[in-house]
């Protein structure tokens, strides 16, 4: 494996190229400006979306598809999960079915609910070879060289540990699994209940109340991916809780940013506007909501969200209904998902 290309020019795109130019002979890397691609080329730094971390030099930024994707062993999707489908359609004329698909997208496709996996595959066909990656890893730590652990999980174990292989370097290991389910699942979910966390600590509620916030959020997402087919276990490794806990805790974390500034009276409208990079928990919220009731599984923590994001409900109200809630034992619906 040669010739790596990412495509999606963010924060997290950016920071893979840079901790993955050691592993490839090229690293190109797709960035949907053409101005911004521009002036990458030049001054070797993404200067909107991860300013102050040089590009390696055998990265090289593309504003083409095809100068991107032509040739190369690996492909990254690493754009946001509104337009995996799109790009998707545009890239497949430059894609061979032995070129290895790694999804790095976190997030559910908003209309049919899929995984990003899943509107991949709804896209390339089945004789491609698939890979999800997701795990606790802010891009700038991540690009800075800082120690990070992350997963790879596919249905075909032995493209997951080829991938495995491959990225592994002295400050990004790679673990490997078979369910990429409870992988998305995790990494989706964790967003929505980050906005969760940043209400908690924009309101003043403490240490005690992000704990409890981020223990019953992992309960939420074991439920859920446990319906959709995946492993409860997945969910208490790195693509669940791992990322859970730093998304719900870290300064750098958009989603628990948004939270904060909903705790502090701000308007949605204006969050996203003065944001440059998604916060994908709010487009998540309410496709996790639908797909709760698909699988009977009650989330109590990412209907109140939902309510907050999409209904004009207080955050301080949101949190004393769900501290108001019936009383119940702790590890009830966790095994069967559904809760009696």
């Amino acid at each position: 494996m040669k010739t790596l290309a990412i495509i999606g020019g963010g924060g997290w795109g950016t920071a893979l190229s840079c901790v993955l130019a050691t592993r490839f002979e090229e690293v190109r890397l797709w960035v949907r400006e053409p101005d911004l691609a521009e002036r990458m080329r030049a001054s070797r730094v993404n200067d909107v979306f991860l300013p102050g971390v040089r590009l390696p030099k055998n990265i090289a930024p593309a504003h083409s598809l095809e100068a991107a994707l032509s040739g190369s062993d690996i492909v990254i999707s690493a754009m946001p999960s509104h337009v995996v489908r799109e790009l998707y359609e545009e890239m497949l004329p430059w894609l061979t079915p032995t070129t290895r698909l790694v999804s790095a997208t976190k997030g559910l496709e908003g209309e049919s609910l899929l995984r990003m996996s899943q509107v991949i595959r709804a896209v390339v066909g089945d004789s491609y070879r698939l890979v999800v990656i997701s795990g606790p890893s802010f891009a700038s730590e991540v690009a800075a060289g800082n120690p990070t652990a992350v997963v790879a999980a596919s249905e075909d174990t032995d493209v997951a540990r080829e991938i495995q292989n491959s990225f592994s370097g002295p400050t990004f290991r790679v673990y490997a699994s078979g369910d990429p389910i409870g992988v998305e699942i995790g990494g989706a979910l964790k967003n929505v209940i980050a906005i969760g966390a940043g209400i908690c600590d924009g309101l003043g509620m403490g240490h005690n109340a992000v704990a409890a916030l981020i223990t019953r959020g992992l309960a939420e997402l074991t439920r859920l991916a446990v319906a959709a087919g995946g492993q409860a276990e997945t969910l208490s490794g790195l693509a669940g809780l791992g990322d859970l806990v730093l998304t719900c805790t870290g300064d750098l974390s958009r989603n628990r940013k948004v939270g904060l500034q909903l705790a502090a009276g701000n308007a949605l409208g204006r969050i996203l506007e003065a944001t440059p990079t998604v916060a994908e928990g709010v487009k998540t919220t309410s496709a996790a909501m639908r797909l709760a009731e698909r699988f009977g599984v009650e989330m109590p923590i990412t209907a109140e969200m939902h309510a907050v994001l999409n209904e004009g409900r207080p955050p301080a109200e949101a949190i004393r209904r769900l501290m108001g809630r019936s009383l119940r034992e702790e590890f009830v619906g966790i095994g069967t998902h559904r809760t009696p």
